[in-house]
């Protein structure tokens, strides 16, 4: 195993355990797998949530049905959420829009979880923003509507508010 690897599923089982003892995650323990570079095998639920828009209802709404799907499906779901436009702020670490910061710390739970965050990078250049402008967890990808149409591509259900 890769010391990446090792380092991921080390920092996933510590991550668990806190979850568990500070009440944030429900009885059993959970993660989502990642597409590309974190695990090797594949989950039977794939989904893709396209994040758009920086409300904080609607925000609330992505997050909170990405929760549940990890308290129901556990290691069995693969959740990508695709965030661009005015939702890119929600991964920013010093959003230009009024973004609570309780949703950016839930957004950081979930990704200690598995859930991926991928940036769209031309709503990045459009703000000028470069990687040093995002929050450690999220993954930037050259396009953000190519990111989900490649992902639905691979199987990944397609979720939009």
């Amino acid at each position: 195993m890769r010391s990446g690897k090792l380092f991921n599923r080390t920092r996933r089982v510590a991550l668990k355990s806190i979850g568990l003892l500070g009440g944030l995650v429900a009885a059993r323990q959970v993660h989502a797998h990642h597409t590309e570079s974190h695990f090797d095998d594949a989950s039977k639920h794939r989904i893709v949530y396209q994040c758009n828009n920086a409300d904080p209802e609607y925000l609330q709404s992505v997050l909170f049905s990405a929760g549940e799907l990890l308290r129901k499906y556990g290691d069995d779901v693969e959740i990508v959420i695709g965030v661009m436009g005015p939702g890119l702020h929600l991964i920013g670490k010093h959003p230009q829009r009024p973004i609570p910061h309780e949703l950016q710390q839930r957004a950081g739970s979930l990704a200690a979880y598995g859930v991926a965050f991928h940036a769209c990078g031309n709503t990045m250049k459009a703000l000028q923003w470069t990687e040093e402008d995002l929050l450690p967890f999220a993954k930037v990808v050259p396009i953000g509507a190519d990111d989900i149409m490649l992902l639905q591509e691979q199987g990944f259900a397609y979720i939009s508010w």
